[in-house]
């Protein structure tokens, strides 16, 4: 054989030990308790044994008979396994990280067996939460430095940003790392906003710091504009809840004053001793003067007369008697 015949002859062998390698499979990341659905493409002759999908070339999912009769499950992924409207496609359920692998969908005919389709299926679990701290703030009157860190289960990465003049960028770029998990960490800069980003194929998390709330001056316009308002908004309500205290107090001392003073000025008129009392019977005259009305009372005092055999001393002297004993004394 001449030698430029065995150099085709490799090139073409290799050329076809590629097509039907690695770079022939499609990965498909699928994440820990979902769903897959591996489609078949390619056209299949009227005539053939059957189509087969099969789990890293010896376990076997289903297989296809010509006739268009139902597919037979086998055991291991009976409940598993559903058929969409697509023929010789298959959806795998609820995959758990032993379905990781190879997935070949095989037609087998009389000369031999062909590939349809395949997927290197790929099980990733979600990935963690993800955490952005500010280490530390370096604040002048037009420049911030900020440092941070943007941390995970088993990752971080620290990085450090400067602002100036509403110009913001990260030193050296943005910063990634793939974590032990086979995820990836990103810190980067986007809008103003820090961003701390883990992820993979399947999930992601991020966790946000807006640099214009960090890097905030005491005597930033805006900050002030905000005391401003918070201050012409709160005077006048303090002022006025002043003010209504004030009255109040005013209102019920005032109020307290009024009601001791008249008390205090009622007067009662004082009897006069020696003044001759008029008896009780007497009815009033038709003199001028008595257009006044003065008032007349009864000076009632102790009783001194001998004490009555037919009482007790602890039962008190009728009030009644007293006066009346009186009058009849000033009447004598």
């Amino acid at each position: 054989m001449k030698p430029w015949v065995v150099i085709v002859f490799a090139v073409s062998l290799l050329l076809s030990c590629e097509s039907q390698g690695p770079s022939a499979v499609t990965p498909v990341f699928v994440q820990k308790g979902g769903d897959v659905l591996l489609n078949v493409d390619a056209d299949v002759p009227e005539k053939f044994s059957f189509v087969e999908w099969n789990f890293k070339k010896t376990v076997i999912l289903v297989r296809f008979p010509p006739d268009g009769e139902q597919p037979t499950v086998f055991d291991n992924y009976t409940g598993r396994i559903e058929f969409p409207e697509k023929k010789y496609s298959v959806k795998l359920k609820n995959l758990k990280e032993a379905d990781r692998g190879v997935y070949t969908a095989k037609l087998s005919l009389i000369k031999g067996d062909q590939t349809l389709a395949e997927y290197n299926v790929i099980v990733q679990d979600p990935v963690s939460p993800v955490e952005l701290t500010v280490i530390s703030v370096d604040s002048r009157s037009s420049e911030c430095d900020l440092t941070v860190t943007c941390r995970t289960q088993d990752s971080h990465i620290n990085s450090t940003f400067r602002c100036d003049n509403q110009t913001c960028s990260q030193e050296g770029g943005e910063q990634s790392e793939v974590t032990t998990s086979g995820a990836s960490l990103h810190v980067y800069l986007l809008n103003g906003s820090i961003i701390c980003n883990h992820s993979n194929q399947v999930s992601r998390t991020e966790d946000i710091e807006i640099i214009e709330h960090v890097c905030l001056q005491p005597d930033d316009p805006k900050q002030h504009a905000s005391k401003v308002t918070v201050t012409a908004v709160a005077v006048p309500i303090v002022i006025f809840v002043i003010a209504v205290l004030l009255g109040l107090f005013c209102y019920y001392r005032k109020l307290g004053i009024y009601n001791r003073e008249s008390i205090e000025n009622t007067v009662y008129e004082i009897p006069q001793l020696g003044t001759t009392a008029q008896p009780l019977d007497q009815s009033p005259t038709d003199d001028a003067s008595g257009l006044s009305p003065t008032s007349t009372y009864c000076l009632v005092g102790p009783h001194t007369g001998p004490p009555d055999p037919d009482k007790t001393r602890d039962t008190p002297e009728s009030l009644y008697a007293t006066v009346e004993r009186h009058a009849m004394f000033l009447n004598n």
